[in-house]
């Protein structure tokens, strides 16, 4: 597709990958707005990028309707939906809760799930639409200390395989992009950035791969794309 004028719906977009996406879009040209949930980082990053926001935390599950309408409507339309937003937590079985799993499939299953079903009611209405929903590695292989993240990424994956089989009938590419680690703020407490290291991914990395999948020609789509480091060691 061509991004020069396109609507985009970026959730997470305040920092690492999602900022990194944000730029690389309006390089584009495309219109883009950035979800977030914290209120003055999410400013700060829309009025240094010169885009649109709003104000949306994806575990709130009753404000997501009324926040993709306004997202909605400053956009004028939406063609692009990227489901960028997630946390992480990293304990060993023995020490996981209830209330962590419910916080994180909250944000990263639940919400994306929630946000999706009414961005793809203007997908259908206009007969076209993109979403990319940004996994992780960790989607497709499970490690020592994953049990909830993993477990939510490979949630993720298998909603992205049935949104590819129930929406393809009504033109709407659906793609998954999994990084491997890139130093960002996901899983810091304070939500500062992390250094950048030069055997790691960097956001503008992942961004890249975002792009490429959207330029591709609308008559093909990739279903599932993983990035990894080429010398993490």
């Amino acid at each position: 597709m061509d991004l020069k004028g396109s609507k985009v719906l970026l959730t997470g977009g305040s920092s690492g990958i999602g900022k990194a996406t944000a730029i690389a879009l309006l390089n584009k040209g495309a219109d883009v707005l950035i979800t977030g949930r914290d209120k003055a980082k999410l400013i700060s990053c829309a009025q240094e990028l010169n885009c649109k926001y709003v104000l949306m935390d994806s575990s709130n599950f009753d404000e997501i309707p009324g926040q993709c309408k306004e997202a909605v409507d400053m956009l004028d339309g939406v063609d692009i939906l990227i489901n960028n937003a997630g946390i992480g937590t990293f304990d060993l079985l023995d020490d996981i809760s209830i209330k962590d799993l419910q916080a994180i499939y909250n944000t990263n299953v639940f919400g994306v799930a929630l946000i999706t079903q009414e961005i793809i009611k203007h997908f259908k209405e206009q007969g076209s639409g993109n979403i990319i929903n940004i996994g992780s590695t960790a989607a497709t292989k499970g490690f020592a200390h994953g049990t909830v993240y993993s477990s939510s990424k490979f949630a993720l994956r298998g909603m992205t395989q049935c949104w590819q089989s129930e929406l393809r009938m009504h033109n709407v590419r659906v793609m998954l992009v999994n990084p491997s680690e890139v130093p960002t703020a996901f899983n810091v407490d304070d939500r500062k950035e992390k250094g950048l290291v030069d055997n790691k991914l960097h956001p503008e990395d992942i961004a890249h791969a975002i792009v490429s999948n959207l330029e591709m020609a609308n008559r093909g789509f990739i279903p599932e794309l993983a990035v990894w480091a080429s010398n993490p060691f």
